[in-house]
């Protein structure tokens, strides 16, 4: 089938069925896109906390399309399959004032610049934190018209920022306007299940896909085939948070591993947020036993272990 690449400044900052696709592919095609980073330039790798305090909402986030697929129409899906995400060789992670899951702990901007390599991406010195390469936004145009914000995700996927897709993994994506209108930003060098600062280690990259066109299939959100991840071992730290709130418990996880990582590592708690962002991982532990729920937060010992700041 053909190969085509589309460059970094066929972008746009909005999911909007009326944007014109870049190129049209049959079901099959390779297409290659160049991704700018999630500050859409705003960030560079001399940048300052002072970068941070003035960035343009409008302008974060941007995707690389749209694409068209042939024969696509509503009711059909998407399958996106992840052949190769090559990264730049460094990132940024920042504490955005206002946006986060402890915004309010945490008010004031922050910005950490990291080196990235094949093998780890070190947002502190000492602090190393293995690469796994995935793309954080990837989503199709929604069925209503008009301009639609690109941070929140929807049915049609975007910025889902799972850590799991990545080279060997298939998304599958619900289409909802013909065409389908695939686009591709927002790569990340590594990020923690749960992204708790909102930002992981933020790169630009040039991504390869596949694509595959299933007629007739209904699928009401995004469904993912993972591919085998060995980064991390599952020797962990694990902090918890109980609660008959979610969200309560996964905040005060959170904090409960901030306060464990500054304790063993002496980080000042803004950087131990910031780790805790691009290196540890929430999950929902339990959701049974009522009237309170458990959420659990766990990083790797490989990281903390022997790391100085």
């Amino acid at each position: 089938m053909s190969s085509f690449h589309i460059a970094r400044d066929r972008s746009q900052f909005t999911w909007n069925r009326a944007i014109p696709p870049v190129i049209e592919v049959e079901s099959g095609s390779t297409v290659t896109l160049e991704v700018a980073n999630a500050s859409g330039g705003q960030l560079t790798k001399t940048s300052t906390v002072a970068d941070v305090q003035t960035l343009d909402f409008s302008r974060v986030n941007p995707v690389t399309g749209p694409i068209a697929v042939a024969h696509a129409e509503p009711g059909d899906v998407l399958i996106i399959e992840i052949l190769a995400i090559h990264l730049d060789e460094w990132g940024w992670t920042a504490n955005i004032p206002g946006f986060g899951l402890l915004a309010d702990y945490f008010p004031n901007a922050h910005l950490r610049i990291s080196e990235v390599n094949a093998h780890y991406a070190e947002i502190l010195h000492g602090f190393r934190i293995p690469t796994v390469p995935f793309i954080g936004t990837i989503g199709l145009a929604l069925a209503a018209p008009g301009d639609h914000p690109l941070v929140p995700p929807s049915q049609q996927g975007g910025n889902l920022d799972i850590r799991h897709v990545t080279v060997g993994s298939r998304l599958w994506l619900p289409i909802a306007v013909p065409g389908g209108l695939l686009s591709i930003g927002d790569t990340h060098a590594a990020q923690g299940d749960g992204e708790v600062a909102g930002t992981a280690i933020e790169t630009s990259s040039t991504v390869t896909v596949r694509l595959h066109l299933k007629k007739g299939m209904r699928l009401r959100y995004p469904r993912l085939e993972t591919h085998p991840v060995a980064a991390r071992s599952g020797r962990a730290w694990a902090t918890t948070g109980i609660a008959p709130d979610l969200m309560v418990a996964t905040r005060d996880a959170t904090l409960g591993m901030i306060e464990l990582i500054s304790q063993m590592t002496g980080l000042d708690p803004i950087d131990a947020y910031l780790l805790t962002s691009v290196a540890a991982d929430l999950k929902i532990s339990e959701v049974v036993d009522m009237p309170n729920w458990v959420v659990s937060m766990h990083i790797e010992k490989d990281i903390l272990e022997g790391a100085t700041p």
